[in-house]
């Protein structure tokens, strides 16, 4: 057990993220206490591209990592001012009659919606769409994903009375409150300046008869709903402990890494997928001609971030690494994910910087940042006799550095300061190579938790700890920011000069992408 802080000084951040869900406690100084996790598990489906998950094993899940976080800390339901609840972003899941599972959850790396998004974004009607919600279309949507619904299986969204989020399906858990927040709300179906639901948003998606599905939009920063009987018995916690449902993780995160304490800093998530972002006020966001990106609303009055999306970032890593595993484990020498994941600086320096171009386009779903198209792939180019593993794990962490450089090259000029958050943000190697890839120097947070706290923090907003976001980012985050890492100047301008080629590289597979494409079967959903 950890040692007993002073009473009633607790704050619960969850974040139900796509591979692990965690519950963390933190002191009202944003001090992190313990941690549990538990791994969140899901299913695809290479035959359509389905990806899901259980709704009630998620629940489940998330209620048992809350009693193995009580089993860490002395008194937790008795000391817990409030809890914060964040998720994976994007995705449907259907609840019906008595708040049941109408399906399994779709996530957001389902990928069948492809031919309904296709359909959508040709027609003139999306452009006062993008206009609205500030999010070019894609198959990780819910409105793309109903749509999809509507189209091929009407009977699920015949049986549904809400359409929530994996963020708001865990909040009605705990609460009993359907809702959904202004991150979620207006990067789908609403206008992130009045921050509300929008008419020509879900008649664009050809939605109008399912706007019954959308669940009211609740600003967890203000207003909060109690645990439940159900949920306090479920987890072990106090009944009545104020729940705040946060935004996004992507927000979450953005804001535990201190994406908003300075404007003109950037924040980049390397996580599953790879986030790029900037904060402004809604006025001043300008929209590119080619309807990409995206606009969430953040949790102060006024303020968005603009964001490009890579759809996988990790993985990329999890696919080079696993190709060393499976192979040494093929001649009786195994190695721990831990082992092969310590040797990628060693690796790095045996490689050649620059030799080779990868686009990390390793996700089924495809690629959504700075472009979107579902058909999109990794790609290795520029291979000879000559070139090694080393050379290849080089390729896919310069490809990461370059794909950022993509995304913020589509918002603007390159930023000079990046917020670097998410887990691969540990490695030296990566960091440096991002940092020489856009030119910026790049900071990182001790936090270890930025999703979790990011939550709590808007919980401790919600429930007057601190009178403003901007004030608990000042006691919780700027602390933790280490000093700034400049680019390496002669790396730098050698990935200037392979920018060009990358993206050239890209545009010219876009053909080949489509031919490589498979049928899909329609007849699984």
């Amino acid at each position: 057990m950890t040692a007993r802080a002073d009473p009633s000084d607790i704050l619960i951040g969850i974040d139900a993220g796509t591979s692990v869900i965690k519950a963390v406690a933190f002191d009202l100084a944003g001090q992190q206490l313990a941690v549990a996790a538990t791994p969140n598990r899901y299913t695809t489906r290479s035959t359509d591209g389905a990806a899901f998950q259980d709704m009630r094993r998620t629940w489940q899940d998330c209620a048992a990592t809350l009693r193995a976080l009580a089993e860490q800390v002395d008194g937790l339901a008795q000391r817990t001012l409030a809890i914060g609840v964040t998720a994976q972003g994007d995705g449907t899941w259907l609840v019906g009659a008595d708040n049941a599972p109408v399906t399994d959850g779709w996530i957001w790396l389902d990928a069948r919606a492809d031919a309904t998004v296709r359909r959508l974004r040709a027609r003139p009607e999306d452009a006062d769409r993008f206009a609205s919600t500030g999010a070019g279309l894609n198959v990780c949507q819910m409105g793309s994903q109903i749509a999809h619904m509507a189209a091929t299986t009407p009977d699920l969204l015949a049986r549904a009375e809400c359409a929530l989020h994996p963020k708001d399906y865990l909040y009605l858990h705990l609460t009993g409150v359907r809702a959904t927040d202004p991150s979620e709300a207006n990067f789908t179906f609403g206008d992130f300046r009045s921050r509300g639901y929008s008419d020509t948003v879900i008649a664009a998606l050809g939605l109008d008869a399912q706007r019954h599905l959308l669940p009211p939009i609740l600003d967890g920063s203000q207003i909060t709903h109690p645990l439940c009987a159900e949920a306090a018995a479920e987890t072990g916690l106090r009944a009545g402990t104020p729940v705040s449902l946060g935004y996004v993780d992507v927000v979450c995160t953005a804001l535990g890494a201190g994406l908003i304490t300075d404007q003109p800093a950037a924040c980049t998530i390397i996580g599953s997928t790879g986030m790029h972002m900037r904060a402004m006020r809604a006025e001043e966001v300008r929209l590119n001609h080619d309807r990409t990106g995206y606009v969430m609303c953040l949790p102060i009055p006024g303020m968005v971030a603009q964001l490009q999306s890579n759809m996988a970032a990790t993985l990329n890593l999890d696919w080079v690494l696993t190709l060393a595993g499976d192979l040494l484990a093929e001649f009786g020498c195994p190695q721990e994910r831990s082992a092969l994941i310590a040797r990628i600086d060693g690796w790095m320096a045996d490689s050649t910087p620059g030799a080779l171009l990868y686009h990390p386009y390793i996700s089924d779903a495809g690629e959504r940042g700075p472009f979107v198209n579902a058909a999109a792939r990794a790609s290795l180019i520029g291979l000879n006799a000559s070139h090694r593993y080393p050379d290849l794990l080089r390729a896919v962490i310069e490809g990461l550095g370059l794909a950022a450089r993509d995304c913020y090259a589509a918002m603007g000029d390159l930023p000079q300061e990046i917020r670097l958050t998410g887990g691969a943000a540990r490695s030296r190697a990566l960091r440096a190579t991002l940092s020489a890839a856009t030119g910026a120097a790049t900071r990182i947070s001790s936090r270890e938790e930025a999703g979790a706290a990011g939550a709590a923090m808007i919980a401790a907003t919600a429930i007057g700890v601190y009178p403003s976001l901007p004030d608990c980012i000042a006691q919780w985050v700027t602390p933790n920011l280490g000093p700034a890492e400049a680019p390496d100047t002669a790396l730098a301008a050698l990935y200037a000069q392979r920018f060009p080629l990358y993206r050239a590289a890209r545009l010219a597979l876009e053909p080949v992408w489509d031919g490589l494409t498979p049928e899909k079967d329609a007849s699984h959903v």
